[in-house]
């Protein structure tokens, strides 16, 4: 079987076994398109060595994190032949690059309610949702009717981990209001009968706010729910748990403690004051 051929095996892993996110997918599909056009294969006796300089030296005038992002792409692949296709293949010029850890910045909280009170009934139920589960893109995609009952939803998230997250009373009955509506046949979300994918989605969030002049994606919703969580004083844990995160240390990253909550927890807690 040659390399191209292991490439769809390991994309229908990812996709059907690890539960990766349809840009996930792409992204990966294309970091190791890359890898088939520039690498160059030395097979000797015992292992494959997979030369990926060339590729390095292509990537080079793009910016560190997407050269960081290829590579861990390719990184993913060979750790997959290595571990389930029992392949002994090795890599060579796969060095990490470092780049700064930035997380999207909070939208503010009044941007939102009045893209909520002006958009349609379907956007602005999408807006409320990644805001008030704090949802990833693909999750709100693959949420089905089904999934809601009793003011719970029920999510599967990265790597097929599935937690419920309580519903607020005004989002729960603007949900049944919605399916009372629109009737969808199997997703939540559907544009003529068919499943709104990430990139619909991202479109819709970004097209609505660039109504107001704000720049804003799916991911920038999750985060202001969980800012605006920790800044109200939800305990770490809970946010962790509702995110869906495997690492608590995650979270603590994530959701960056905004200055006055530290300031406010620094004055609690010293006993000086």
């Amino acid at each position: 079987m040659d390399l191209k051929s292991y490439i769809e095996l390991f994309l229908d892993y990812c996709s059907n076994i690890r539960g990766y996110t349809q840009e996930t997918i792409r992204n990966y599909n294309i970091a190791l398109k890359l890898l088939l056009q520039y690498s160059e294969i030395d097979i000797k006796e015992n292992e494959i060595i997979l030369n990926i300089m060339p590729l390095r030296i292509y990537l080079s005038k793009h910016a560190k994190r997407a050269i960081s992002a290829r590579l861990s792409a390719i990184r993913s692949f060979v750790n997959y032949l290595n571990k389930q296709q029992n392949i002994d293949i090795k890599l060579k010029g796969a060095q990490s690059i470092k780049t700064p850890k930035t997380l999207p910045k909070p939208l503010r909280r009044d941007d939102i309610i009045k893209v909520i009170n002006n958009s349609d009934e379907k956007t602005a139920l999408i807006v409320k949702m990644l805001y008030s589960l704090g949802l990833r893109v693909s999750e709100i995609s693959n949420i089905k009717p089904s999934d809601i009952s009793n003011g719970w939803i029920r999510v599967c998230g990265k790597g097929n981990r599935v937690r419920e997250i309580p519903i607020i009373d005004n989002i729960y009955n603007s949900i049944i209001n919605y399916t009372e509506k629109f009737t969808p046949t199997k997703y939540l979300f559907e544009n003529r009968g068919k499943q709104l994918t990430d990139y619909q989605i991202r479109y819709i969030i970004k097209k609505e706010f660039a109504k107001y002049g704000i720049k804003a994606t799916p991911h920038q919703l999750r985060h202001s729910f969980a800012s605006d969580l920790l800044q109200e004083g939800a305990r770490v844990s809970d946010v962790s748990e509702l995110l869906g995160h495997k690492s608590m240390a995650t979270t603590q990253i994530y959701t960056k403690l905004t200055n006055s909550k530290k300031l406010k927890d620094y004055l609690k807690s010293h006993p000086l004051d």
